[in-house]
């Protein structure tokens, strides 16, 4: 009910300001064009606005072709509904498939994500989304180009503001470019009903998100949202220099000189800068490599990859998802992995919680990683 209700205000403000006076998120652009905009100009979090849609505990979510996002989403546990639509066109009274996909109204592809934040936080679900999503580029997801698969983050309350703001400037700093639309809520629509719940109705329907990663989030154990990163002041004063300088530089320490290079006590290991858990000690291995090497992480979207060429390498580096510390690199057609993977990692980046001590310090959601 609420959301029809929506629609009819919104209309309401279209039809008394008329199209001119629509608000564009971008400039206009044709069906799949990439504007020469700089990065920057998709952030609009600190527009003042009246929020249209005062739901507690939604966000709206463009991140490509609608049907991924939204499957993606009722994927995660605690997510209470998922709705694919239309967002924040700039002129149209009402809309459309048909009309949105000439790439000419502005309207992007979302999906209204309605949550419990007891069961899960606003930022395990962006983390999930900037995860899927490829932020490096303009209207264009996967193989979909069009203005209407533009991406964007668009929330509805000053609380969902600070929360979008702190989590899209760590993943801005993840990447050289960042065309991700930042902002409030303008304008949505819920798409057709056979839009809704589509690959649901579906199972052999086009998805641009790999259905592997949909299976990654559905077994989430670990929320993000419990493991802020601290401001930057904090970070300096709860380090030492050396721990300073990997996670923070991305630095790495010498070889057999790190903590936890030879150590192999049952227990799981936490970023030393968040406390958020990233590795258990069962999948911890002896690789001679002089830093502690493990053959994954404890859930796979607990650490970020991303492609580093420094010191005339090409490597992929290893983040910690809600602290962005660096941690180290993943190798892969290592001979001494079990897997023939090698994540190695600096015992700088990390602390260790020895089993007897994780249900006290807040970890025995994770015990059952030690079970036979």
């Amino acid at each position: 009910m609420h959301r029809s209700v929506l629609a009819l205000l919104f209309a309401a403000v279209l039809l008394l300001g008329g199209c001119a006076a629509g608000q564009q998120t971008v400039p206009k652009e044709k069906s799949g064009q990439e504007t020469n905009m700089d990065g920057a100009a998709f952030d609009r979090s600190d527009e003042e606005i009246t929020y249209m849609d005062t739901t507690e505990n939604v966000i709206y979510l463009a991140g490509g072709c609608f049907w991924g996002m939204e499957q993606l989403m009722q994927s995660i546990p605690g997510v209470i509904d998922a709705e694919s639509g239309y967002a924040n066109g700039t002129c149209e009274a009402d809309a459309d498939y048909k009309t949105v996909c000439k790439g000419e109204t502005g309207f992007r592809e979302t999906v209204r994500v309605e949550y419990d934040p007891e069961q899960v936080s606003l930022d395990a679900l962006l983390l999930a989304y900037f995860y899927v999503i490829d932020p490096t580029v303009q209207n264009r997801q996967g193989n979909d180009r069009g203005s209407q698969y533009q991406t964007g983050v668009y929330f509805t309350n000053e609380s969902a503001r600070e929360t979008v703001k702190r989590i899209a400037e760590i993943e801005r700093g993840r990447s050289e470019k960042f065309f991700v639309e930042i902002g409030p809520l303008k304008n949505y629509y819920p798409a057709e009903e056979y839009h809704q719940n589509y690959l649901e109705k579906n199972p052999n329907g086009y998805c641009h998100i790999p259905r592997a990663e949909m299976e990654l989030f559905s077994r989430l154990r670990i929320d993000p949202g419990d493991y802020q990163k601290p401001a930057a002041e904090s970070i300096r004063d709860k380090l030492t220099e050396e721990q300073y300088r990997v996670t923070q530089e991305s630095g790495t320490e010498r070889a057999f000189t790190g903590e936890f290079w030879d150590k192999f006590e049952k227990g799981i290991y936490v970023d030393v800068v968040t406390g958020e858990p990233l590795f258990s000690s069962t999948d911890k291995y002896e690789s001679g490599c002089g830093w502690p090497a493990f053959t994954k992480p404890i859930e796979g979207p607990a650490v970020v990859e991303k492609e580093d060429l420094s010191h005339g390498m090409r490597r992929t580096e290893v983040r910690s998802r809600a602290g962005d510390s660096h941690l180290g690199h993943v190798f892969t057609g290592d001979p001494e992995s079990p897997n023939g993977v090698r994540y190695c990692i600096n015992s700088a980046a990390l602390r260790f919680v020895p089993y007897e001590k994780m249900e006290a310090e807040g970890y025995g959601y994770l015990l059952h990683l030690f079970e036979k």
